[in-house]
């Protein structure tokens, strides 16, 4: 197959539409070279030093007509994000100017870029590793104030760095005891198995402390599916309002009013939560109600938190009953809304059944209950707050996998020292960790992986 590497690509970074200004970005070695074909301006675009911003007219060469007023930088290798020359035309952001510039750049020697293929690379040119480049999606993805400070530490290196500081240390390692293969006689850092066990144990130490995060990050960077579920007309989408802050699902006193699943992203104390409001579960003779009836009992077994709303004023139902029972065991929270009216509803029972921590009093009708809601839910998911902003998350499923397997590895070889095994077999344990390490960022990594994780960017990027 031909190296597309090499070729200068071309693509839209902003979103289309009608908007102030649009970004097309042009990268490869002929960037400057194409974009100087349509552009005019005082200089050529070839002659004009590095970092700078120039205006000018992006003119169609076929009939010397103007196409857009535009503002053209130029960033020559390697001080680019790709490490290679780089041209970011931008123009009035409308649909018929971006896609005139951009069919001119293909026209005259660029090809359009594949989805992430700006960001892939500055992974194979070596500026950023494989951690810091899936950063960048959790960047543009990001939905909470948390979720983009963690992104930006990934991107930043903080993961990575942590990541090669093992691999030294596995190196480091594994080169005392290829030392102490080749020349039993001359043991100059006595690579026993004491220092085998030693090394290893400090090493577990840190992925352990790594890995504690695992559950928080994935929560920062994926958010929480939260169901909101109930009896119709217990006031299932009144908390959904309230929580969005707006009237994003209609309330009314018939029962049944929601027939399908409402989706709506939340941040509470900075947790992402995606809200399902479904419909009220009851036995009903109404299709169209069943329909969504049963979405809700399939939203109900998805979910990472239930938010089981009750009425205050009502005593419990066999229904209710029921819901208890299934969601015993699993996070969620009894919200007890409507206390504005007389209490006819036994909170005691609710109490002794799932704790005091776990029953939230609440009138969504007067936005009373709402604070300790939030605080509810941020307990139940962080015991009550989230860690320093220097602390180093591990969110995405592919590095928590890989550095599950590193540390069984390393617990094999442990294992294997204690059991005073032959350091021949435990290098091969040292080495598989070394290795899982390497995959995390990058180091040692298939192809068919890196086309995999950039297939996930969006045009542009």
């Amino acid at each position: 197959m031909p190296d597309t590497t090499t070729d200068t690509i071309a693509a839209i970074s902003t979103p289309l539409g009608e908007g102030g200004i649009a970004v097309i970005r042009v990268s490869g070695p002929e960037a400057v070279a194409v974009a100087g074909r349509l552009f005019r301006s005082r200089t050529p675009l070839e002659q004009v030093p590095t970092h700078t911003v120039h205006y000018g007219f992006i003119v169609d060469p076929a009939d010397g007509e103007p196409v857009d007023e535009v503002l053209v930088t130029v960033m020559r290798a390697p001080r680019s994000f790709t490490r290679e020359d780089v041209v970011e035309i931008s123009c009035h952001g409308g649909v018929v100017p971006v896609r005139r510039i951009l069919e001119l750049l293909l026209a005259h020697g660029a090809r359009l870029a594949e989805p992430g293929e700006f960001t892939k690379r500055a992974f194979l040119n070596g500026r950023i590793d494989l951690t810091q480049a899936e950063a960048v999606i959790d960047l543009i993805r990001s939905k909470s104030d948390r979720a983009h400070a963690l992104a930006m530490r990934q991107a930043r290196g903080a993961l990575s760095g942590k990541i090669r500081d093992l691999r030294t240390s596995l190196v480091e390692l594994m080169a005392h005891i290829e030392v102490n293969i080749d020349y039993p006689e001359h043991d100059a850092e006595e690579a026993t198995a004491a220092l085998i066990e030693e090394r290893c144990r400090a090493m577990l130490e840190e992925l352990g402390r790594l890995l504690a995060g695992a559950r928080e990050g994935r929560i920062l960077r994926e958010g929480v599916v939260t169901a909101i579920i109930g009896r119709p007309n217990v006031g299932k989408s009144s908390l959904l309002n309230l929580l969005a802050r707006e009237n994003r699902a209609i309330v009314t006193d018939i029962p049944g009013t929601t027939r399908d699943v409402i989706e709506e992203i939340v941040t509470i104390r900075g947790i992402p939560l995606k809200l399902l409001d479904t419909a009220g579960i009851r036995e009903t003779a109404d299709r169209v109600e069943q329909i969504g009836v049963e979405r809700s009992r399939r939203a109900l077994e998805e979910a990472d938190l239930i938010l089981f709303v009750l009425n205050h004023n009502e005593p419990l139902s066999e229904e209710e009953r029921g819901l208890m029972a299934r969601i015993e065991g699993r996070p969620s929270l009894v919200i007890v809304n409507k206390t504005d009216l007389p209490a006819r509803l036994e909170v005691d029972e609710l109490v002794r059944r799932f704790g005091p921590d776990r029953v939230v009093p609440m009138s969504a009708l007067k936005e009373e209950g709402l604070d300790r809601l939030e605080q509810a839910i941020s307990d139940l998911f962080f015991g009550g707050a989230i860690e320093a902003a220097d602390q180093t998350y591990v969110s995405n499923v592919r590095h928590i996998d890989l550095l599950q397997r590193a540390r069984r590895a390393l617990e094999e070889a442990k294992g294997a020292a204690e059991a005073r095994m032959p350091i021949d077999v435990i290098q091969i344990d040292l080495r598989l960790a070394w290795e899982m390490l390497g995959e995390v960022i990058g180091d040692a990594v298939s192809d068919a992986l890196i086309d995999q994780i950039f297939s996930q960017f969006c045009l542009g990027k």
